[in-house]
């Protein structure tokens, strides 16, 4: 399912729950796979809409104005439609501009929190600063950044080294062969690679760049920038054997019939893109927290207290949901402390 797909079934269950309140319930059978995904991602939407309205509150008004990260944003826009289920008084807008973009706005005051990817850096706090917004980072789920390749390459791993061999400032690797220490097929070592990537504005290329090639920024040049359309790059890789990019778990997770990831060896060992090596740290260095910044000021309203209170305590349902990893219950109980602190809650 692309990320429109997953709303259309949350807004569907959102529906679905009034239905089966009327009626009692109802029947469906799965006959493919895909149809089994969002079949599940259905039930769990129509669990968490039915449980949040059994509880009180429905009569909270307001608005909460969230943006930045392609990353965070398909997960928050999951978190909104399942909160305005419980509460439709209060309209939640998600916009993506990117973390770096999301960021401009928010240290603004034009938007009550910031999807993030990557934390917030020293020009931005600055900028915070200067106009009086207070702030933290809420934890909202984790992510398997994830090397993606055409499903006909017959790589299986890659070393951090290999990567940056590939994507590093200055990289003159032009073939699979031109990579060391490749098992690969002689047939393919001719094979050329194309690159995918985020734009700049993006925390994952943030994010990439720092882990792979050792400084934020520094990349090869002779990419083609996806911008915030991650989408785009499974598109492309999927319609070119010699294709690579990089995207966030829930891209991948949505596109597994279409390409492979990569398992990276971060020096211990090959390690697959899966939810639990996330959740075990094991899927280092492309293991990531994933964020919503939220300001002092949005929180001393109730109505974003409520929101954020709702996206943490149903994070692995959300997170079922958008195909991304849901907070352990470490982090739960950290991120509902640092909203209460933020809120004088």
């Amino acid at each position: 399912m692309t990320s429109r797909k997953k709303l259309a079934v949350v807004a569907g269950a959102l529906g679905m729950s009034l239905v089966l309140a009327a009626c009692g319930g109802s029947d469906s059978s799965s006959e493919t796979a895909a149809e089994d995904t969002t079949a599940t991602a259905e039930e769990t939407a129509a669990e968490v809409v039915e449980e949040a309205t059994d509880a009180a509150g429905g009569e909270l008004t307001g608005a909460i104005n969230l943006d930045g990260s392609s990353t965070v944003g398909p997960l928050t826009e999951v978190a909104a439609e399942l909160f305005m289920g419980q509460f439709p008084g209060v309209p939640t807008t998600v916009a993506i501009s990117g973390t770096g973009g999301g960021f401009e706005k928010f240290c603004n005051g034009e938007t009550d929190g910031n999807n993030a990817s990557r934390q917030i850096k020293d020009e931005e706090i600055a900028n915070c600063e200067a106009n009086g917004i207070a702030y933290d980072n809420i934890t909202v789920a984790n992510d398997a950044l994830t090397i993606l390749v055409n499903q006909d390459n017959p790589v299986q791993c890659i070393t951090v080294e290999q990567a940056n061999q590939i994507w590093g400032d200055g990289s003159t690797v032009a073939t699979w062969g031109d990579v060391d220490g490749l098992d690969i097929p002689a047939d393919f070592a001719s094979t050329p690679i194309a690159l995918y990537g985020p734009g700049t504005d993006s925390g994952t290329f943030d994010f990439f760049t720092e882990v792979i090639n050792g400084e934020e920024g520094s990349i090869r040049i002779d990419y083609t920038s996806i911008g915030e359309d991650d989408n785009a790059a499974v598109q492309a890789i999927s319609g070119d054997v010699g294709a690579m990019g990089y995207v966030p778990f829930t891209y991948y997770q949505e596109s597994l019939d279409l390409v492979k990831g990569l398992e990276i060896d971060g020096g211990n060992g090959c390690v697959a893109p899966e939810a639990a090596n996330v959740s075990n740290g094991t899927y280092s260095p492309l293991g990531r927290a994933l964020y919503v910044y939220a300001s002092d000021v949005a929180l001393s309203r109730p109505e974003t207290v409520e929101f954020f209170n709702f996206y943490i305590n149903n994070s692995d349902q959300i997170a079922e949901i958008a195909g991304a990893v849901g907070l352990t219950p470490e982090q739960k109980e950290e991120q509902l402390a640092k909203v209460a602190s933020l809120s004088g809650s």
